[in-house]
């Protein structure tokens, strides 16, 4: 059997194979193969130049999509471990991954990013700053010189460094390596059928899991990448809409704007899956894409299994639509009791998750990383559910459960039936401390149209729901806090839960 190769072979095999396809699109800017590794070898000699060699950490912020790729596959060549920086965060939170995850570089490509990496290099205790212009990485004048760490053992093999988004607590750096990069692509692939004739839209962060994981799919897969800077609905709908885009991924949030912008017009040729990841999408919205002939693809995956895990197939068309996720081949999922035991069909548990996609743990973090994989299973802090046939159905995070009374109340479903109300743009629900049950959720609410009351939300909601899952209160609120990757950032509304007095009240009901 023919030894597959490293991923810092991967570019230079695609390269070789077929120098001439399409490697990536900005706007007009074509940059094909063959001219995409002569480049990241032109970027390679610079890295090697400042003294990054193999298995040395190097930040990023980078802010320019077509740096950022170029910059990937750089890395890659000298074997360097990616650490892409949030570029959302603030200066202090930055300079704490850079300093945790052991970075001995932070490399920016100027603009906006570029403006904040001083600050981020000054925190993280004047940590050498380099710029790439064009296709050159320098030292920026004054900065210290480059000195290679000690290696750290636990990153053996490591292709990238991502930070968890921190939704949940502070950041924890997954390290993947390009052996699970390379599995879940080649999984992936099998599962949607993708292959050199498909052309990705990024529109995610590229910083992100699942941006970065697109970059890595395609080149192993031979497609194309259209980049764009960022999520802006009618940027994505013009590119859907020239008919040449085969595949693109998105939160529910950014599915919805999409919509809203394209109208009633059926979905665009050519579009032969559209990944919906971020989390459970609300029943009316896939209802509204699968009316107008959206391919959707609804998708569980995870910063700690190299993004993909599970996805329902466009071909299934069946209701309910947000269900029968299928995972990956090679993947096991398993949904798992309070003591480990795995749970019949149709019962809620945590999700398990074993093969060849999970990361090697967290780094620095030997406690957290033998909690997450004990006995080979990534346990995912998620719940759902099996059904007869292995399909996967996502119901929470298991952090964000609300135990109300003796009865378990899911966020998402009460998220879902306020997202049916035609004046409510979009919600999230948390737990508030609640004496006589212990919890009860409150709503935060974003109106459809800015500043516009709705009366009696309690009401619609206790017209579709149990008594014990109305919420609490209802807070009205210009937009939702989120993550880089569309992620509703909880945490943060649990922090405000606790001043907020200015939501609507409904009645207590008995659980």
């Amino acid at each position: 059997m023919t030894a597959q190769p490293d991923a810092a072979g991967w570019l230079a095999e695609r390269a070789a194979l077929d120098p001439e396809r399409v490697a990536l699109e900005f706007g007009d800017s074509r940059v094909r193969y063959g001219e995409l590794y002569r480049e990241a070898c032109v970027l390679a000699a610079d890295l090697a130049g400042l003294g990054v060699g193999s298995g040395d950490v190097v930040a990023t912020l980078v802010d320019d999509g077509e740096a950022f790729a170029r910059l990937l596959w750089a890395l890659r060549e000298i074997g360097a471990v990616l650490l892409p920086v949030n570029l959302r965060l603030r200066p202090e939170e930055a300079a704490y991954i850079v300093l945790d995850g052991g970075a001995g570089l932070l490399v920016d490509a100027g603009g906006t990013a570029g403006q904040g990496a001083a600050e981020v290099a000054r925190r993280a205790g004047a940590l050498p700053q380099a710029r790439m212009r064009a296709l050159r990485i320098e030292l920026l004048p004054g900065a210290v010189e480059f000195q290679r760490p000690s290696p750290r053992e636990e990153m053996r093999d490591a292709l990238a460094l991502i930070y968890t988004s921190g939704t949940t607590g502070r950041p924890k750096g997954a390290i993947l390596t390009s052996a699970a990069f390379r599995a879940s692509a080649r999984a992936s692939a099998e599962l949607l059928g993708t292959g050199p004739d498909d052309r990705w839209l990024a529109c995610m962060p590229l910083f992100h899991i699942g941006g970065l994981s697109i970059l890595l799919r395609a080149c192993l897969a031979g497609s194309s990448v259209v980049v764009q800077a960022g999520f802006e609905a009618r940027a994505v709908a013009a590119a859907l809409e020239s008919g040449a885009v085969t595949g693109v991924s998105l939160v529910a949030t950014m599915l919805r704007r999409l919509l809203d912008v394209r109208g009633e017009r059926p979905a665009p040729q050519g579009l032969r899956w559209l990944l919906l990841g971020g989390g459970p999408a609300p029943a009316a919205l896939l209802e509204r894409a699968h009316a107008l002939g959206y391919p959707l693809a609804p998708t569980y995956g995870l910063t700690e299994a190299a993004s993909q895990v599970a996805t329902r197939l466009p071909s299934d068309t069946a209701p309910p639509l947000g269900e029968r996720l299928q995972p990956l081949p090679g993947t096991e999922l398993k949904i798992a009791g309070a003591g480990g035991e795995s749970l019949p069909a149709g019962q809620a548990g945590e999700i398990w998750v074993r093969g060849e996609t999970l990361m090697l743990g967290y780094l620095g973090q030997p406690e957290a990383t033998a909690r997450a994989l004990e006995g080979g299973w990534l346990h995912t802090g998620d719940m759902g559910t099996l059904d007869d046939e292995g399909g996967l159905a996502v119901l929470d995070r298991r952090d964000d459960l609300i135990v109300s009374g003796g009865e378990n109340i899911y966020p998402a479903e009460i998220e879902a039936v306020l997202a049916e109300h035609p004046g409510v743009l979009e919600a999230a629900v948390v737990a508030e401390p609640d004496p006589e049950y212990g919890a009860r959720p409150v709503a935060w609410w974003v109106a459809r149209e800015p500043g516009a009351e709705i009366d009696d939300l309690a009401g619609y909601c206790r017209a579709r729901l149990a008594g014990y899952k109305v919420p609490g209160r209802f807070v009205a609120t210009d937009a939702l806090p989120r993550n880089a990757a569309g992620k509703v950032l909880r945490r943060e509304l649990r922090a405000r839960v606790s001043g907020e007095n200015d939501g609507q009240q409904a009645p207590s009901e008995e659980p």
